[in-house]
């Protein structure tokens, strides 16, 4: 077992060798293969559905679990059926941006094409069999949820990505149907508010794939990728970009005036500190060269390595709100 390289490919996603993956266990090929660093952003909107629940006094153990596993293991089979998509149509060859910031399975020659798809297919079968017992559970809108989320694990990289939809897709997937549907089959019920509620780290993670996307603008363009930086211009992206994060703290505030969340939600805003460094990036366009500060290994990943920072320390203050919500109801301040 390669214990230290499951450790090292949750908290990024490391560059290897074939010399070296040849002698990784399965588990730790999987986690470098589905990019498991990215997956905690999925676990952080199933949380904030569980937390939404236990708010409501409606929190049930076994659901939750289920459909925590379920989205994570969603989420890494469209990592790996975008690598695949990715390849087949050549997008990754030529040392394309993808296959420079870690390993692209397939084109650096790790995997092979059935592999990879095993991988994938064993993976999202699994995904699968949780929604299936959801389905069970929960009846007719749990089926509707399961099939917009297979829609989006299979079309996302292709053609959704390739007309601009790809951004608008990460938000309704990380909002709507993770957080919102996350809590539906915990408790069995729809709300709105609830989906309002997940809003602000909705577009947490959707800044990520934006600042992502935002990096690879120019190689994107050239490869007719037409993302929706491709579609507005760099600049102007990276001005939304800063917008959509500034619009993560204001919409919390307005949260907690209108009596959605308590004060102790404001602790948000200690994610300021890191959005401080953040943001004078995001004002200038990207360095022809990584600056001597900036870790060699995570070049050429630039806005995305930033958005990602600043979101999981928005994501971590903003699920340490909710427990601090959860303690105040438990104590009925």
């Amino acid at each position: 077992m390669n214990v230290a390289m499951w450790g090292k490919a949750l908290r990024i996603i490391p560059r290897i060798s074939k010399d070296e993956w040849n002698h990784l266990d399965v588990l730790a090929k999987w986690l470098i293969s589905t990019r498991a660093a990215v997956l905690i952003m999925t676990f952080i909107s199933a949380a904030i559905a569980g937390l939404l629940a236990v708010l409501a006094g409606k929190f049930d153990l076994a659901p939750w679990l289920l459909m925590t596993i379920g989205l994570i293991l969603a989420h890494a089979t469209n990592n790996l059926l975008n690598d695949y998509t990715d390849y087949v149509r050549g997008v990754d060859k030529d040392n394309y941006y993808r296959a420079q910031y870690g390993p692209q399975p397939l084109e650096h020659g790790l995997m092979t094409k059935r592999q990879l798809l095993t991988y994938a297919g064993i993976t999202g079968l699994l995904a699968l069999a949780c929604g299936a017992i959801l389905v069970a559970w929960r009846g007719p809108l749990a089926l509707l949820l399961l099939g917009l989320g297979a829609f989006f694990v299979l079309f996302y990289t292709w053609p959704l990505k390739y007309i601009g939809l790809g951004e608008i897709a990460v938000l309704i997937v990380w909002g709507p149907l993770m957080i919102g549907g996350g809590y539906f089959v915990v408790t069995g019920e729809w709300s709105w508010a609830v989906v309002l509620a997940g809003l602000p780290y909705a577009l947490g993670v959707t800044t990520v794939i934006f600042g992502k996307h935002i990096d690879k603008h120019d190689a994107d363009k050239a490869k007719g990728i037409h993302t929706l930086p491709v579609l507005l211009g760099e600049k102007p992206s990276r001005y939304l970009a800063i917008a959509t994060m500034v619009l993560m703290y204001l919409l919390v505030a307005a949260l907690v005036l209108t009596g959605t969340y308590r004060w102790i939600m404001l602790i948000v805003l200690l994610a300021l500190t890191i959005l401080r460094t953040v943001l004078p990036q995001f004002l200038k366009p990207k360095p022809p060269t990584p600056p001597e500060w900036y870790p060699q290994d995570a070049w050429p990943l630039w806005f995305v390595s930033f958005a990602f920072i600043h979101n999981r320390r928005y994501g971590l203050l903003f699920l340490a709100g909710l427990i601090g919500e959860v303690v105040l109801m438990s104590l009925k301040i």
